[in-house]
């Protein structure tokens, strides 16, 4: 089996598995979910969906948040882990989403990962979700289920991106990496992964191997 025909049996396996899915992380305005995929990197979406309601209310716009200092944004996220980091680049995204891009998110890769703290993880996440745009958004489920499965062989998200990029139909990429994301949490859990019960069990390369 190549590996395009081994992508299209996933796809069509998890599109039956998962038919209605979407971004884990719970958002109202585009920049919301900007800031939420920010605070995400190293932290489950969970503890980022408990920290928003309480930070987005606080900081309603950009503006709030650009106009804000960075101990008060600190104070709202530091059950996300590396709050430092995270408060800092989320006042700079801001400050650059207002002074460059006339307080919109950007809708393109490029402008995207010119603001701070965002790679190319964020930014096909944001073209995806918010424009509707062909995306692969590479995460750490992503890539240890490709990695699994046989539909990479890389543990470097760009790598695995433009591998990915060459067997999946663009406007399959997007829906497809929700759905590993969500396989990996419930099914193929890291430490844990329940192979008897998998959808995938007949396709995976891993699990053929066992």
């Amino acid at each position: 089996m190549t590996r395009k025909q081994r992508a299209a049996e996933v796809i069509a396996l998890l599109r039956s598995e998962y038919p209605d899915v979407k971004c884990a992380l719970a958002y109202q305005k585009p920049h919301e979910l900007l800031i939420a995929t920010r605070l995400s990197a190293q932290c489950t979406d969970k503890r980022v969906n408990m920290v928003t309601p309480a930070l987005f209310e606080r900081f309603p716009d950009i503006d709030a948040f650009a106009d804000a200092e960075v101990p008060e944004i600190e104070e709202y996220i530091k059950s996300c882990g590396l709050y430092h980091t995270k408060a800092n680049d989320i006042l700079l995204m801001c400050r650059d989403l207002r002074d460059r891009f006339g307080g919109k998110v950007p809708d393109s890769i490029e402008e995207l990962t010119t603001l701070p703290g965002v790679g190319r993880k964020t930014a096909n996440l944001i073209v995806g979700d918010l424009y509707g745009k062909p995306a692969l958004v590479c995460d750490t489920h992503v890539i240890r289920l490709t990695n699994l499965i046989g539909l990479s062989d890389s543990k470097d998200a760009a790598k695995v991106e433009k591998q990915l990029a060459a067997v999946v139909p663009p406007e399959e990429g997007l829906v497809l990496c929700h759905r590993l994301v969500w396989h990996g949490r419930l099914v193929c859990i890291a430490r844990r992964p329940q192979c008897e019960k998998c959808c995938l069990k007949n396709v995976c390369k891993n699990a053929s191997e066992k």
